[in-house]
């Protein structure tokens, strides 16, 4: 890896944060990165918007890139430029913006990269694989003055944010306590053995940041969630946007506690995160005590308040308890309430949004106020789920300095903030 690829000078930095789009109707140009799974819905909503232009694609799958190239080409009429080195296609100068949907372990240093090369980035959740992560990556997007929107697609979710109003107003009274529920009908990975990387399959370059492990099926495609070494389970997969949206929601940033339970029950697979677990957090809010409690639960499971409807399956939504009733997400579209002893219903909502189109129109702008989901926030919550992941690992809860986020008396847990990085692949101290 060549330093001149990515670190710039200050007047070239200065040149690329004053990179802005003459007009709306200006096209932009975006560069999809990992883009087998929730890549391919980036394309997909990237080749649907005006003056928008899916002008690249990268993959380290040779044979995913190939089919999405095909996918990009019959949805728009024209086939992106094809890179399977990251490095490459950020010395692209004609890609305005890099929308990331790599494995967690990439996300931060990708996003730290883009901003250096003088392009926006919208990244996908968890935007960091560990706290350290979380605040270079935060510091690169102040430092290089980039739009970076994180993929907590409920930020931009019409009925949510009207939800969010709601309980600022005082619909369900004092707002004490918030429940983000992630219960997936998971079944077993089952486990498989080292065996050579597949034809196109470009390893070296899939592993990055990520100590040197055999080649298996279970540590690739999707399963790489269920591994500490990429994911951070599925606290950090789906759970990521409940835990946002309870924080949202309760108007908190760092806890005073954390404290976490679980395990990995009843399969004998690979997996090593759990897929069981209850984490509860205390915040000191203007010196008013609220909790926030967390929970993964795997295969099969009731579903809470109505989320989920009346079918078997998954349960993804939140609920939040006040004084005068209480308030139901379900997903990222849907909203009720239910107020008073008699739990009458209340105010209800149906309606969804577009991160990426909110995204876009913050480029346009080059303000960083426009965003729904900006990239401060994202690492706020990304930092307390990092935090119940710690204190699970560990065995013990952690008392919290809500100032800086650090662990009080527990050099143990403060060590677990940041990993040791493959060289050359590491998260730069000096962004």
């Amino acid at each position: 890896m060549n330093r001149r690829y990515f670190l710039m000078s200050s007047a070239a930095a200065a040149a690329s944060a004053a990179k802005s789009l003459a007009s709306p109707n200006d096209t932009v140009r975006v560069a999809c990165v990992g883009v087998r799974a929730q890549g391919r819905a980036h394309i997909q909503v990237y080749s649907k918007m005006p003056n928008v232009e899916v002008a690249a694609l990268c993959d380290v799958d040779e044979n995913v890139l190939n089919e999405r190239l095909q996918l990009a080409e019959k949805l728009t009429g024209k086939r992106p430029k094809a890179y399977v080195d990251y490095r490459k296609l950020l010395e692209d100068k004609s890609i305005d913006v890099v929308s990331i949907a790599t494995p967690n372990h990439w996300h931060t240093l990708q996003t730290i990269w883009a901003c250096q090369a003088g392009k926006d980035v919208y990244v996908e959740k968890p935007l960091s694989h560990n706290i350290y992560e979380s605040r270079q990556i935060v510091a690169a997007a102040k430092k290089y003055n980039r739009i970076v929107q994180h993929g907590t697609n409920s930020r931009s979710s019409a009925a949510l944010r009207e939800a969010m109003e709601k309980l600022r107003e005082g619909l369900i009274g004092d707002v004490y306590m918030a429940r983000g529920l992630c219960f997936k009908w998971r079944d077993t990975i089952g486990r498989t053995p080292p065996e050579p990387v597949p034809p196109g399959v470009h390893y070296d370059l899939w592993l990055g940041p990520a100590p040197q492990r055999p080649f298996t099926r279970n540590r690739f495609h999707y399963n790489w969630h269920w591994f500490w070494d990429y994911g951070n389970g599925d606290f950090g997969n789906q759970g990521i946007h409940e835990l946002d949206i309870c924080r949202w929601g309760l108007g908190v940033t760092y806890p005073t506690k954390v404290s976490a339970m679980g395990g990995h029950f009843m399969f004998d697979d690979d997996q090593e995160t759990p897929n069981t677990m209850v984490v509860t957090y205390e915040f000191d809010a203007a010196g008013k005590k609220k909790l926030m409690v967390f929970e993964v639960r795997h295969w099969i499971s009731n579903h809470e308040a109505g989320i989920g409807g009346d079918k078997p399956g998954n349960t993804i939504g939140n609920i939040f308890y006040g004084s005068k009733g209480y308030l139901v997400i379900d997903g990222y579209d849907k909203y009720w309430t239910y107020l008073g002893k008699e739990q009458q219903p209340g105010p209800a909502r149906r309606e969804g949004g577009n991160n990426w189109a909110n995204f876009i129109e913050a480029v346009r702008s080059r303000k960083v106020s426009d965003l729904n989901a900006p990239v401060e926030e994202g690492a706020i919550s990304c930092d307390l789920m990092h935090l119940g992941n710690i204190s699970y690992r560990l065995g013990r809860s952690l008392r919290v300095d809500p100032a800086t986020g650090q662990v009080i008396g527990d050099e143990e847990a403060n060590r677990m903030f940041r990993r040791e990085y493959r060289k050359p692949f590491v998260v730069p101290e000096k962004v």
